[in-house]
């Protein structure tokens, strides 16, 4: 049984003053995050100590000189390599948090990110602030302003002005009728066959594809697209067992042991952080 280290700390809210904002302080000396995505624009700012991401089928290291961004729906994991410590600060703007930004900003749409590190000493700096306004709470003006002044950076220097790199290739029509499906019928047990065969593929011809398309394979998407469902019954007040029966997971535990893998924090900590409080008006 792998040893897990107490020495793990997590504290995840979310913020007050802007919906769908919400922040994670972490500290992991073994963690490994599993292959995940999230509905949500993701900054991450290391403080101490690093890890190893991979994203986009290359592997990078998240280091303290590195801004991480991840755009919504990107697939990406992590592990902890050659250090022994992992400190870092995490930023998750969901579709509400993003809307009001591009109000904030006066722009039209938000940007596309077609890299996902930047060195700029500044802007990390500027996250680092940032965050830590946000943990203290203290000060509304602050906190708008170094928000402004931040994503504006971020936006202004590494975004593609809202255009999204169109996927290429003849299968851009099959993978479109797959993950209709899967988002229909997340809850059941699917198999390979049944989303290869909606698409006229094999099994084989269905994991390349899935592999091309989002770096996964179709068991991680699945799971992927369970949590969020998971989430999303969560915030409309359901309990963690009653939603992971929901979303197709085996068990709570099942669910639990996912969550934490995926975002490194339980789904009890994500609810009692209040996650689910007025997102569905």
């Amino acid at each position: 049984m792998a040893r897990v280290d107490l020495r793990n700390r997590t504290l995840y809210w979310n913020d007050p003053r802007m919906a769908g904002l919400s922040c994670l302080c972490a500290d992991f000396t073994d963690h490994a995050y599993a292959p995940h995505s999230h509905d949500a624009l993701v900054v991450a700012v290391t403080e101490a100590g690093g890890s190893e991401f991979r994203s986009r089928g290359e592997v990078h290291e998240a280091a303290a000189s590195v801004l991480l961004v991840f755009n919504p729906a990107e697939p990406h994991s992590g592990r902890m390599a050659r250090s022994r410590r992992w400190r870092y600060r995490g930023l998750y703007l969901d579709g509400a948090a993003l809307a009001a930004l591009v109000g904030l900003l006066g722009i039209d749409a938000v940007p596309y990110f077609t890299a996902n590190l930047f060195r700029d000493a500044d802007l990390i700096e500027t996250f680092l602030a940032l965050h830590r306004t946000l943990q203290a709470g203290t000060d509304a003006l602050l906190e708008s302003e170094r928000l402004v002044d931040s994503f504006g950076r971020l936006f202004r220097r590494h975004g593609s002005h809202g255009v999204r790199i169109a996927a290429a290739g003849p299968g851009r029509r099959a993978w479109s009728i797959i993950e209709d499906l899967i988002h229909e019928r997340y809850a059941e047990a699917l198999t390979l066959r049944d989303l290869a065969g909606v698409a006229d593929l094999t099994p084989f011809q269905l994991i390349a594809l899935f592999k091309r398309t989002t770096g996964l394979t179709p068991h991680a998407y699945l799971v992927q697209v369970r949590l969020r469902a998971a989430m999303t019954t969560m915030r409309r007040g359901a309990g963690i067992a009653e939603a992971a029966s929901a979303a197709g997971f085996y068990d709570q535990s099942a669910l639990n042991r996912h969550f934490k893998r995926s975002h490194g924090i339980t789904p009890m900590q994500w609810v009692r952080a209040g996650a689910f409080v007025n997102f569905d008006q």
